[in-house]
């Protein structure tokens, strides 16, 4: 029996929804500050060539390199060649040991992540010594893939070196995407 203590067992853990994706809308957002990075490659490391983020960046003529678990690349172990930053939706299980892994890189990065992890000590003593970036939006997040049950929480993109700003907000701007999974949801959870 493995020991549930070890940070490998916990590290390697998968949660209910670790394999939830992000939908266009909430990606989108992010369009308006990669435009200093035009040059530049972005690793998307958990991600396929289906995800969202690899989709719109190469829509809008960014160099992405992608990877994935489920095709061998184990984030923990696995790093491309080059990328000069890094954008994703991790899972949110072992959320402390990706954003250690993300900052080992020193380089710039936009992750999406629960705003609830902000309530634990553990990400002072990870971003005490760097400016940690916020984009903060109005609404949950509805995701692929994601239980019956809405999303009980706000979902940020947490950043080092990627926004003009410490603190940003913004609005979802594809509204016909957000209101049909809004309208959506609310079925689902009516019945």
């Amino acid at each position: 029996m493995e020991n549930k203590q070890t940070n490998e067992y916990i590290r390697t853990s998968k949660g209910k929804n670790d394999e939830c994706y992000t939908y266009r809308y909430a990606v989108e957002p992010l369009l308006e500050f990669l435009k200093p990075f035009q040059n530049k490659k972005i690793w998307c490391p958990f991600d396929t060539e289906e995800s969202e983020f690899v989709k719109v960046f190469k829509e809008y003529g960014y160099d992405v390199v992608y990877s994935h678990i489920s095709t061998g690349q184990d984030f923990y172990r696995y790093e491309p060649e080059s990328f000069d930053l890094v954008i994703s939706n991790p899972p949110f299980t072992n959320k402390t040991d990706m954003f250690k892994r993300v900052l080992s890189f020193n380089k710039p990065f936009a992750i999406l992540m629960s705003v609830l992890y902000l309530n634990d000590g553990t990400p002072y003593k990870l971003f005490k010594d760097i400016d940690l970036q916020l984009l903060l939006f109005p609404s949950r997040m509805t995701f692929k893939g994601q239980e019956k049950n809405k999303i009980n929480f706000m979902s940020c993109y947490f950043c080092k070196d990627f926004l003009p700003k410490q603190i940003m907000f913004r609005e979802f701007t594809n509204t016909s995407q957000l209101s049909f999974l809004q309208k959506h949801e609310e079925i689902r959870c009516v019945n």
